[in-house]
């Protein structure tokens, strides 16, 4: 189980890695044509908007996985350990309920979709709506391999790559 976690979180890590690449690439590329060529990419804005929209969606889970998300532990930190411990497992199963739910609203909302284009490229919107129920089954799975030590121990992931206490201090 570790081998498939650890080739699970490369794979979303690299994914995202050449997604932000190449909307950086597609971004300067058009903004040093406009600016010496006085001509643009007509379709660059819109590439790089639903490209944004994947990043945020397929980086969710990674989010979760290392604690960046913004929580409020006021309520928990006043609590008894055994009061925290089951107030992080109400926590738990609200958000594996919450991303059930995007998951399913996404495929619907994909559904609604698919013959709907986009004004420059022409493609379904489906497929940038996708983006909401992987991004929930990806939620899922990483809220799945840290929920055992989040609940008993309020511990998230950590490793060489990101350290949530140090991003958010800055």
């Amino acid at each position: 189980m570790k081998t498939f976690e650890r080739a699970f979180v490369a794979i979303n890590r690299w994914i995202l890695i050449l997604l932000l690449a190449a909307m950086s690439v597609i971004v300067f590329t058009n903004v040093v044509m406009r600016y010496t060529t006085h001509e643009s990419l007509e379709w660059a804005e819109e590439v790089s908007r639903h490209m944004m929209i994947w990043l945020t969606f397929l980086g969710a889970g990674l989010v979760l996985r290392y604690g960046g998300h913004i929580a409020v532990e006021n309520l928990q930190d006043a609590l008894p350990r055994r009061g925290g411990v089951v107030m992080r497992a109400v926590v738990a199963v609200l958000l594996l309920a919450f991303f059930g739910f995007m998951v399913w609203y996404g495929w619907l909302y994909m559904q609604r979709t698919l013959f709907q284009l986009t004004a420059v490229t022409q493609i379904p919107f489906a497929y940038i709506y996708a983006a909401m129920p992987i991004g929930g089954i990806l939620l899922i799975v990483h809220g799945a391999f840290i929920a055992r030590r989040y609940v008993l121990g309020r511990e998230f992931a950590a490793d060489e790559h990101f350290d949530a206490n140090a991003s958010a201090s800055l």
